[in-house]
């Protein structure tokens, strides 16, 4: 992601941006988390997800514990500059803290 793109993100009042998260393969949307300047940067700088736990109020690497590592391939700005799209590989079978591919499973319509 080019530094002048960064420059220009509208981070809300408590200095975060939503992220949503594609699966590169099958173009599912894993999940949606928060990301602030440092974690955004981590996640540029190691090419893996780092996002912001708002309950914990730290940067969490996303698969720690869990071994359900995203490899980052593509960051990309929304048009309005407040939100993040992240292409990634998901290594393991699950992105849901549930143990869901994804966290999007529970369907309304």
């Amino acid at each position: 992601m080019k530094i002048k793109i960064i420059k220009k993100i509208k981070w809300n009042n408590k200095g975060l941006i939503p992220v949503i998260t594609q699966d590169i393969f099958t173009k599912k949307i894993l999940m949606l988390a928060w990301m602030n300047k440092k974690s955004l940067e981590k996640t540029i700088k190691n090419k893996e997800a780092f996002y912001w736990s708002r309950k914990r109020k730290e940067i969490w690497y996303k698969g720690k514990n869990s071994g359900c590592i995203q490899k980052v391939y593509n960051i990309y700005l929304d048009c309005d500059k407040d939100c993040l799209l992240l292409i990634v590989k998901q290594i393991l079978n699950y992105s849901c803290h549930t143990g869901k591919k994804t966290c999007f499973y529970n369907k309304i319509l």
